[in-house]
């Protein structure tokens, strides 16, 4: 059998850089080389870690690949101290490493923020570009959402009945629209949150579990939260979470071979319209930070301190940064696709009541 060298990086959320080279003869591993800028006593647990990983099946998952390591660490007990890092860490980068996944920088981003749209046509534009991204027509794409109408989005799966109150979507105008990707419902107002798609090649988060590829996706967006003072992180499966209560949440839809990668996060929501909108449990009450009637649920303008527009100038630079992104426009055409998608199926009755 020949054989294939592979090489991934992985820089850990808060911590430091984990670097894997494998080489495999296309069904094992047969070599491997593991190195950073990690802390680990005693040094000599250090070269425990690549003989570890030599035999592994190139399908070994990240828990069989992290049992291997961690009986090879075994016999130094308590004297093991790792700073930087984990066990897991190490297997996370193997598996990105023989799945010959992709970073960031590997790809020629674009970023768009067309402006104000309908909330219909900002949902309809993710299955748009998903699917432009997935056909090889665009290449990786970041898009800032911006809206003036009020409106209530409601995940894939989520069931119309179960999630609005019919007299506060009358009494407030709301429009009501399905998304294509799961999760919660996002109560819309212009201004009242930031939002934003990422579609990619799902090469991006080859190797990385779905709750691992949410944390991935979303490191630039901790870094930015970071740069205007706000110590953020990702609480499983799906949510962002600070010092100061939670932030937003993703959300993730996968065809053919692409990834959409949607978050929404409160900059300012008006908590008294919401829950006169949205049929919300005991149970998410206290995860949306709403104590009692009269409050607003605000996270991002109370712990930044900053206007939406100077949030959205920080990501946008921050993903700049890390990818060499270049802005681009919406064209006409595409604007135009979107609104008969409108027509064709996120105005349709049948599709927004699809789970009654």
């Amino acid at each position: 059998m020949s054989e294939h060298n592979f090489h991934a990086e992985h820089k850990v959320s808060g911590g430091k850089l984990v670097v894997a080279d494998i080489t495999t003869d296309g069904e094992r591993i047969t070599d491997a080389k593991i190195s950073g800028d990690f802390f680990l006593e005693p040094e000599e647990a250090f070269f425990e870690l690549a003989p570890a990983l030599v035999g592994s099946s190139v399908t070994d998952d990240g828990t069989t690949l992290a049992a291997r390591l961690q009986a090879a660490l075994a016999p130094f007990g308590e004297e093991l101290d790792l700073h930087g890092f984990s066990i897991e860490d190490v297997a996370l980068v193997v598996r990105r490493a023989v799945t010959d996944a992709k970073d960031f920088g590997d790809f020629d981003w674009s970023i768009l923020r067309p402006g104000p749209l309908p909330t219909s046509l900002n949902v309809a534009l993710d299955q748009l570009l998903l699917d432009e991204v997935a056909s090889g027509r665009r290449g990786p794409t970041v898009r800032f959402w911006d809206w003036d109408d009020k409106a209530t989005v409601i995940g894939s799966f989520q069931s119309y009945a179960n999630e609005l109150n019919p007299e506060g979507v009358a009494k407030h105008g709301i429009d009501v629209v399905r998304r294509i990707s799961g999760g919660g419902a996002m109560f819309m107002e212009g201004g009242n949150c930031v939002t934003y798609s990422l579609y990619a090649p799902e090469s991006l988060v080859a190797g990385l579990s779905y709750e691992q590829s949410y944390v991935f996706l979303d490191q630039w967006v901790l870094q930015a939260l970071g740069q205007l003072g706000v110590n953020a992180w990702y609480k499983p499966i799906n949510d962002i979470t600070s010092t100061g209560g939670k932030i937003g949440g993703a959300a993730q839809k996968r065809v053919r071979g692409a990834i959409l990668h949607h978050v929404t996060m409160s900059y300012d929501i008006d908590a008294d319209k919401m829950t006169e909108v949205l049929r919300i449990g005991k149970a998410k009450i206290s995860d949306k930070g709403i104590r009692s009637a009269k409050k607003r649920v605000d996270p991002l303008r109370r712990q930044t301190g900053e206007s939406r527009e100077a949030i959205i100038r920080t990501m946008a630079e921050t993903f700049q940064a890390r990818t060499g992104a270049s802005w681009e426009e919406l064209s006409p055409a595409d604007l135009d696709a979107g609104r008969a998608l409108v027509e064709e199926k996120f105005g349709t009755e049948e599709w927004t009541h699809r789970v009654p």
